[in-house]
């Protein structure tokens, strides 16, 4: 006996590719709008960003 029910033979992968291709699509949209974002003057100093350079400190 199964936990999940009994399993029927339905294609999966060939009616979801085109969500996975949109899926992939946003996430690169995405990806390069906030690496965008990430050089542009108003973020570029923040020391959240993970390209903004090290505060020096005065030692």
């Amino acid at each position: 006996m199964s936990l999940l029910g009994k399993k029927f033979p339905a294609p999966f992968a060939r009616p979801m590719a085109p969500f996975f291709v949109a899926g992939l699509v946003i996430m690169y949209g995405v990806n390069a709008a906030q690496t965008a974002f990430m050089n542009t003057a108003e973020f570029k100093n923040d020391p959240r960003n993970p390209n903004a350079k090290p505060v020096q400190s005065g030692h």
